[in-house]
């Protein structure tokens, strides 16, 4: 095994983020905000080397954010892409999919039905007990291992409170579209905390939430049409979510810990758009519908113990245990009776996770060198129905397993500069042992002037569907390949901030920013032969593609008094060579621009803040496949804004928040060269379903 560790001792734009909104941000308070992502402890924004992007509580509240997917939409450099035959609803950064960005809930990988930590469904994660959430853009394979390719998104949640007793009920109505009603239409929310702080020792809290969705209808008739046109069932399929959390922590001195359990019930309902007629002696002639149900199930053991050791070291240890888990029901839906039939549930898909992650740090008592070494043990066990010919489906269970190691250092050189150089070892069950390498620079200027620049590699290990999937049958072949080899990634990023205080009392502080990122041995479906026997052309994942981009960003923020603007662009330049054995695409660079702007202000005499936050995705282009050559396929642009005004009543016991999503009211946007054809039509892309109105109502009791 060979490994080469590259050093680097360049400047170059890092890409920096901030919070998009905040209620009344004062300077001071910014920089003296805590994370934790990527720190060897708790510390403030500035002082920390990477650049970390912050979601506080208050943006959550404005935007009425009730899951993941809800608070994205409007950061640049994110893409969120929904689907409306699945329900789901996964993130892109930087053009990549989300098997490339890692998601964290108290630093533990988040686990789905398909793997851990990656591709998770936005609208299964809810906000309901999150004090805030902070991204970091960029590898961050040393910190966080594998998948961790173009960055990490962390869930902080609440483990404290300065109240003995903190209850808090909501419940939210919101349009779907155009469509609502009371039961039957519309999106509808409950939820309910509750947390009590025994004494300064001791802290517990609990919390659940409902979030019903009823489907959008569209050009769909719903659920009982029972004309056989194609135009039974949803646009967007109707969807029931029910979360919980339960959380106990400890603190005295240096010792603290923590046990948080969440769980997750999701049915969606699919209702097939064809509909069958029929006649027996019982029914007589009858009208139905073969439909399904999708149940998805998720829970979430976390046990965190921090404290020290020989009055200098300190410890951070977690232990995790996770299972998501799909089964799909089928049936028959009778639509004159309104009645089911022959109804079967199976297995789909599940993973189940056993990981432990533990840190030892503080060797030194010099504090101008710390070191930080640490361990990564993750046991994955997967399940997947797999289908085989003859429309045979075959249960395919596997146990993926890694042993990491990783060191890392922190060197304040000057009270100015800063250097922060890492390094993991992956010993993996399935692959060849992979490695990790990351080194950050800082470095304070005079006059509020920041400087930072990294450079990190890290690798993506295949998922259980590229290893395992098979799909065969008449005239079809696609499989996984077990000897696929992970992707392996090379980053940078640097970036240069300013703070300005005028003498007006106006503040600013701008950033320029930009970033690198090459990733080499792609996993794509590719042509592997054409069977003898019968014609058929079979397929395969294979390592053949490569992936470079390559990023340039300004952010700007304006605050006076109660009043905040931030503004901000990017322009990203993305080359994908993509292979399939059959032919090749063309690798040059393709562009596109994006900004996004927000705007808060607090009227502190009524208690009341305005909020609007706009985002514009500027054109885009790709390759696709049609026919037998690679096209370049492109899409329009598009405009996104929500706003709302969050007002308090009765001594902050009471909380209104009303206001809109999509205000601009996109659903659909085109997409050229999707058919068949050099010279083909486009299709409609599907983005949203349209303009939608809130309504929030809070009660918070604080004794």
């Amino acid at each position: 095994m060979k490994f080469k560790i590259t050093l680097f001792a360049v400047v170059l734009f890092y890409q920096i983020s901030f919070s998009q909104q905040k209620d009344t941000i004062k300077s001071h308070e910014k920089l003296s905000e805590v994370v934790v992502t990527g720190q060897f402890e708790p510390q403030s924004i500035k002082k920390s080397v990477f650049n970390v992007r912050v979601i506080s509580n208050k943006d959550i509240q404005n935007l009425a954010a009730n899951n993941l997917s809800d608070v994205l939409n409007q950061y640049l450099n994110i893409t969120v892409r929904p689907s409306s035959t699945s329900g789901r609803s996964t993130v892109s950064l930087f053009g990549l999919d989300a098997q490339y960005f890692k998601i964290l809930v108290d630093n533990v990988p988040l686990v789905n039905e398909g793997g851990v930590g990656n591709n998770t469904d936005l609208s299964q994660i809810n906000l309901n007990d999150v004090d805030h959430i902070e991204i970091v853009e960029g590898s961050m394979g040393v910190a966080y291992g594998a998948n961790a390719v173009s960055g990490v998104l962390n869930i902080i949640t609440k483990k404290s409170s300065k109240y003995k007793w903190n209850i808090t009920a909501s419940v939210q109505e919101e349009t779907v579209g155009d469509e609502y009603s009371l039961f039957e239409k519309g999106r509808h929310i409950q939820s309910l905390r509750v947390a009590h702080t025994f004494n300064k020792n001791w802290f517990v809290s609990g919390g659940i939430n409902r979030n019903d969705f009823q489907g959008y209808l569209g050009d769909r008739n719903g659920k009982s049409y029972a004309e056989n046109d194609q135009t039974r069932g949803y646009t967007w399929l109707p969807k029931e979510q029910l979360n919980g959390n339960a959380l106990i922590s400890y603190h005295k001195d240096r010792f603290r810990f923590f046990y948080k359990f969440e769980f997750l019930d999701e049915n969606v309902d699919y209702y097939n758009s064809t509909v069958q007629s029929n006649f027996n002696s019982t029914l007589g002639t009858y009208r139905y519908s073969d439909d399904m149900r999708y149940f998805t199930n998720r829970y979430f053991h976390n046990l965190n113990v921090t404290g020290g050791l020989f009055s200098q070291l300190n410890y951070n240890v977690s232990v995790s245990h996770q299972k998501q888990q799909r089964e799909i029901e089928n049936f028959r839906y009778y639509l004159f009776t309104k009645n089911e039939d022959l109804n079967s549930t199976e297995k789909d898909q599940s993973m189940e996770v056993l990981s432990s992650t533990g840190t030892l740090n503080n060797f030194f008592s010099d504090k101008t060198v710390d070191l930080q070494i640490g361990y990564d043990f993750v046991n994955n066990q997967g399940f997947a129905l797999v289908q085989e010919a003859n429309n045979k489906f075959v249960p395919i269970r596997k146990r993926l397993e890694n042993y990491d190691f990783f060191v890392s250092s922190e060197i304040m050189a000057t009270d100015r500069f800063s250097i922060k150089p890492g390094l993991r070892f992956s010993v993996q069950s399935k692959f060849k042992n992979q490695y990790a390498s990351s080194i950050g620079l800082r470095y304070l200027f005079d006059k509020g002037l920041e400087l930072r620049g990294s450079y990190g590699n890290g690798f993506r290990t295949p998922n259980f569907d590229e290893l395992y999937t098979k799909q065969i049958f008449d005239g079809h072949f696609f499989t996984g390949n077990e000897n696929l080899i992970p992707e392996t990634s090379t980053s940078y990023e640097a970036s240069i901030k300013k703070f300005m205080t005028f003498s007006s009392g106006w503040q600013w502080s701008g950033t320029l920013a930009g970033s690198f990122l090459n990733v080499d041995d792609r996993i794509d479906m590719a042509f592997i032969r054409k069977n003898p026997d019968t014609g058929t052309p079979e397929y395969q994942y294979i390592n053949v593609s490569k992936y470079q981009m390559w990023n340039f960003s300004t952010m700007n923020q304006i605050v006076k008094d109660n009043f905040t603007v931030n503004l901000g662009a990017a322009l990203i330049g993305i080359s994908q060579l993509i292979n399939n054995n059959q032919f090749t695409s063309n690798d040059q660079f393709l562009y596109s621009f994006n900004l996004n702007a927000s705007l808060s202000y607090n009227i502190t005499k009524w208690k009341t803040i305005i909020s609007g936050y706009y985002k514009y995705n500027g054109k885009s282009r790709q390759f696709i496949e049609s026919g037998s050559e690679y096209v370049l396929s492109e899409i329009d642009p598009s405009n996104w804004l929500d706003a709302s005004i969050r007002k308090n009543f009765f001594k902050d016991h009471f909380e209104a928040t009303i206001g809109a999503r999509n205000i601009l009211n996109v659903t659909n946007v085109n997409q050229t060269r999707t058919t068949e054809g050099a010279h083909a039509s486009g299709s409609n892309l599907m983005l949203a379903y349209g303009r939608s109105y809130f309504l929030k109502l809070a009660y918070n009791l604080n004794l």
